[in-house]
């Protein structure tokens, strides 16, 4: 208790909160702590402070920049690019899953042995997700509640709604193959544009390589027989 005290006069309560936020976006695996992140944070910065001071002559100038530049790049190494990965993972894994989901509906079952079994037979992240909440169903919590806390821990919109129709559905008795279908269209094209997007960035790419390391080498070629015969003359 008392550390935690001493972690709330330095810290904003919002600043804690958006940390352990951006942590359970990083899913079931990630172990990490927001007040151990937040102090590790705090003692790298003043450690680079004073090292930049100590030796460097420009140190009380350089300092205060390099320590603005590590506080954001920091979370986002840690936090924020984990969690764009894992979003386009989890949508990677959403599209095969809720085609599964959907076949076990259309067999008979209900919403929640389908989703049982649909997470007992395909291993990823996002059965993993599922399967949590539906051990809580079992532990006493609600069907919605199970899937409402489950939200917090995906960082995609598209899944996201996905599950919020499925929890309406248990609610009110929608047609959740019809709006799981939906979601798997989008989702399909969601994929598809991705795909596109990166093969139009590939000539870029290219081009990127191409200067930084086929045009010196070509240049050796072209200037080592003027060069050595400078050298040898």
């Amino acid at each position: 208790m008392k550390e935690r005290s001493l972690v709330q006069r330095i810290y904003t309560e919002k600043s804690i909160k958006k940390i352990e936020k951006k942590i359970k976006l990083l899913g079931l695996h990630c172990h990490y702590n927001a007040i151990d992140l937040l102090n590790i944070r705090l003692l790298t910065s003043l450690i680079l402070f004073f090292l930049l001071i100590a030796f460097n002559k420009n140190g009380y100038i350089l300092g205060p920049i390099v320590v603005f530049i590590f506080h954001f790049l920091s979370e986002y190494i840690v936090l924020d690019y984990p969690i764009k990965k894992r979003e386009k993972k989890l949508e990677e894994e959403a599209i095969f899953f809720f085609e599964v989901l959907s076949l076990t509906l259309e067999s008979g079952r209900n919403l929640t042995l389908s989703l049982q079994m649909t997470a007992k037979n395909i291993q990823s992240e996002l059965s993993e997700e599922f399967a949590k909440s539906l051990k809580e169903m079992e532990l006493g919590k609600s069907f919605q509640e199970a899937l409402t806390d489950m939200k917090q821990r995906i960082p995609s919109d598209t899944i996201n709604n996905a599950i919020l129709n499925i929890v309406q559905s248990s609610i009110f008795g929608n047609d959740i193959e019809e709006s799981l279908n939906n979601q798997l269209d989008f989702l399909r094209d969601k994929r598809i544009l991705d795909i596109k997007s990166q093969i139009g960035k590939l000539p870029t790419k290219i081009s990127v390589i191409s200067v930084i390391f086929f045009i010196p080498i070509i240049l050796l070629v072209i200037l080592a027989p003027v060069v050595i015969d400078f050298f040898v003359g």
